[in-house]
């Protein structure tokens, strides 16, 4: 009986090239994951800037003084880290107003600033009587 030698045929295992083309699919995936969490991280970033201001805003807001005993003017502080200014002035607006009329509209501007920069402004209206009371 005569055996054949028959040269072996590589047919388990993984050729060079084919670990290549999977490595740098893996690559690419991990790549794309990592932007992926860089941007997330900037957004939680901005989010959390955002609402540091708009807290500050609110407290700053809270604290101003009854309506009757606001007077316009500019005032500005320090709260929590964040500079914040308040204008209180004559509301704007094409219509006149009755001379006779027993409100009176003034204009309030809160502006919050960030250190690592943005702003917040809100803007609303206070009434207060004509007769001051």
């Amino acid at each position: 009986m005569c055996h054949a030698t028959h040269p072996k045929v590589a047919t388990a295992g993984f050729t060079l090239l084919e670990a290549l083309v999977a490595l740098s699919i893996v690559a690419i995936g991990l790549a794309s994951i990592g932007g992926l969490v860089a941007n997330s991280i900037r957004g939680v970033g901005s989010i959390e800037r955002h609402l540091t201001r708009l807290e500050t805003a609110r407290a700053v807001m809270a604290a101003l003084p009854n309506r009757d005993q606001l007077a316009p003017g500019t005032s500005s502080g320090e709260l929590a880290g964040q500079p914040w200014h308040v204008d209180v002035s004559p509301f704007a607006t094409d219509i006149a107003l009755q001379p006779n009329a027993r409100w009176i509209p003034r204009a309030v501007v809160v502006t919050i600033a960030s250190p690592p920069g943005g702003t917040l402004k809100i803007s609303t209206v206070s009434l207060r009587r004509s007769d001051g009371k």
